[in-house]
């Protein structure tokens, strides 16, 4: 098993910034990709960004490409990810979840195992 907290959400001003963290714990969390998802009301769940255990390679979204920037810091068992999101607009207003241990497809979410609760980001024009 795997646990995920995250934190960070809030209100902004369109072109504003907020920095989302997420908690990985339990199995092997320091050695799982990472990613972010966000789910707007009355729309599905879909892929934000994702990085791989070592941090070495990271994916992102058209949408937040230039704008978002996903990162890590491991230590022993435990791994945060972190999202830098800049420049933010009202379309980037969802619940935003972390997730780990995908199997196939980054950009799916039904590839991933396990899921945080979810963070509200809220961004106002």
């Amino acid at each position: 098993q795997v646990q995920l907290v995250e934190s960070g959400g809030g209100l902004v001003q369109a072109g504003g910034s907020l920095r989302l963290s997420c908690a990985a714990s339990g199995r092997t969390a320091s050695r799982d990709p990472l990613g972010w998802f966000r789910q707007a009301p009355s729309k599905e769940r879909e892929f934000v960004a994702a990085i791989t255990w070592s941090g070495g390679s990271t994916f992102y979204a058209d949408s937040v490409k230039g704008r978002f920037t996903i990162s890590r810091d491991n230590a022993n068992a435990k791994s945060t990810v972190y999202l830098q999101m800049n420049n933010l607009k009202p379309d980037d207003t969802a619940v935003y979840y972390c997730a780990a241990d995908p199997e196939g497809s980054f950009y799916q979410p039904d590839a991933w195992t396990f899921w945080g609760q979810g963070t509200q980001v809220t961004v106002s024009s």
